[in-house]
């Protein structure tokens, strides 16, 4: 694919919201339309009339076609979509790492809003969110019963405008409201320390545009301040991905010059394409070359300081481009367990000036050439996210695991034996899932609003006290139940 073509490559925020995917941002004219079957759009046809004449109430014409369009196009596989005015805005928002909103990370709990993390700095942080509180309403709508999206679209809205939060502090047993003053929240997607002496950690929970300014200044200080710098941990945990660019200008920063990062292939020409670690592969017109100016400024240590990138099932698609090039090219040891899968990559096409669709339009593959979807990079060294064991990594959700997810390319005929394998497969792995909930509520219970697992860098992360014994050429303590997940083959 010429290079002109390609502005960026997206991983929506989804280990939150849900939805993980890698997109190319392209705005280009379209060649000439495949033939049309005409029978069957004379029948779409019909039933948009029948719908307009016999519904028991009137229907909006855009909204039919949106909702059409929409539904045609997330038939494919879990990464497809339609974007109205609405989601197309958003989702040009997600690239930036910027929004406007209150500044907290979400998830879901019972059917409320439960908050992760208020971001340090936002107008929630400063209103006295914390961990674990529940939103129960927005304004004057009750959340249970939306979706996650849903609230966070009535959370978001215009700079200085307010929005009401009703909250239930479980720890504290009291329900409250808040009102919190929207602004523009700039997400941090990087974090670094070094953790002992001549040892760094460097955390990237996202690939954003900014993510490459942020990774480049965090190495120049950690490199200043430990000018003896022996070994670096990356942690890629939990991260969903974003940014193609980002994802091959990192794996740069650490890989010789010219090397093959990523490659893609699909059924359009441009959509064949093999990304190498050089800068008109991953630099934006205009901008510095972060990659080459890092590498002078640090002195070359990032191409020969020994590695350990740190990997689990919430790693998906942009960490898994970075995991799989450093593993193939031997510049670093993977550890954790088996990553998310998502080999897929999305292309986004504006169907006019803000509404598009997201589609998916290649596969990607390693440098060595393997394909990761619905498998995921298989780490060197299996080791347990902490000492007691694996004990909610059954709760997370894998490529393989989504309705109509993509095949990995390959003969997807099973057999009658494969099938019941698979099946008694699924069956051990909703036994963990349930054994995995109850030990969530038991732990919840005896610690209510503190954390379940210790946070990532911390001195009680097991992984990270791992990859530094590594590091260090100290025994690692491998894991005695994790094993390589097979590849899965697509369900319709």
């Amino acid at each position: 694919m010429g290079h002109k073509l390609k502005i960026a490559g997206w991983v929506a925020a989804g280990a939150v919201a849900g939805a993980l995917t890698t997109v190319q941002l392209q705005a280009t004219a379209r060649g000439a339309l495949a033939p049309l079957p005409l029978e069957e759009l004379q029948q779409l046809a019909a039933v948009f009339g029948m719908v307009k004449t016999d519904y028991v109430e009137p229907v909006d014409d855009k909204k039919l076609i949106s909702d059409a369009i929409s539904g045609m196009v997330a038939s494919l596989d879990p990464h497809s979509q339609y974007f109205d005015k609405k989601t197309y805005k958003e989702f040009r928002e997600g690239t930036t790492g910027r929004f406007v909103g209150v500044g907290i990370e979400i998830t879901m709990e019972d059917g409320l809003v439960k908050v992760v993390s208020p971001i340090e700095g936002s107008p929630a942080f400063r209103a006295g969110l914390k961990t674990n509180d529940l939103i129960t309403k927005i304004d004057d709508t009750a959340v249970k019963g939306l979706t996650i999206n849903d609230a966070v679209k009535r959370m978001r809205g215009q700079p200085n405008t307010k929005v009401t939060l009703s909250i239930f502090r479980k720890e504290e047993n009291r329900t409250f409201s808040v009102t919190i003053t929207r602004e523009e929240i700039k997400t941090q997607s990087v974090k670094s320390k070094v953790v002992e002496p001549g040892y760094g950690w460097l955390r990237v929970s996202q690939f954003q545009e900014r993510t490459m300014d942020d990774f480049a200044r965090k190495l120049e200080e950690m490199v200043k301040a430990e000018p003896k710098l022996k070994g670096l941990v990356l942690d890629l945990r939990n991260d969903p991905g974003g940014l193609l660019d980002a994802a091959v200008a990192m794996s740069a920063a650490f890989l010789p010059e010219g090397v093959t990062v990523v490659s893609t292939n699909g059924q359009l020409e441009e959509s064949k394409f093999v990304y190498k670690a050089i800068p008109q592969h991953y630099q934006r017109r205009g901008s510095p070359d972060l990659v080459r100016q890092l590498t002078a400024n640090t002195g070359g240590v990032l191409k020969t300081i020994p590695m350990v990138v740190l990997v689990n099932e919430g790693s998906a698609s942009a960490s898994e481009i970075v995991a799989g090039a450093l593993q193939d090219h031997k510049r670093a040891t993977i550890m954790g367990s088996q990553t998310f899968g998502k080999g897929s990559v999305q292309t986004v096409r504006p169907l006019g000036p803000d509404t598009g669709i997201k589609l998916t339009t290649a596969r990607y593959y390693t440098p060595n050439g393997k394909t990761i979807q619905a498998k995921g990079i298989v780490p060197d060294v299996m080791v347990d996210e902490t000492e007691e064991g694996n004990l909610f990594a059954a709760l997370r959700t894998r490529e393989a695991d989504l309705n109509k997810h993509l095949g990995n390319g390959k003969d997807d005929d099973k057999s009658e034996a494969a099938k019941a394998a698979e099946k008694a497969a699924e069956q051990v792995r909703e036994q963990e899932r349930e054994k995995a909930r109850l030990r969530l509520e038991e732990e919840t219970k005896k610690n209510p609003g503190g954390r379940v697992l210790p946070e990532f860098g911390s001195d009680k992360d097991f992984q990270l006290r791992q990859a530094l014994a590594h590091l260090k050429g100290q025994p690692v303590i491998v894991s005695k139940t994790l094993t390589e997940r097979k590849e899965e083959k697509k369900e319709n």
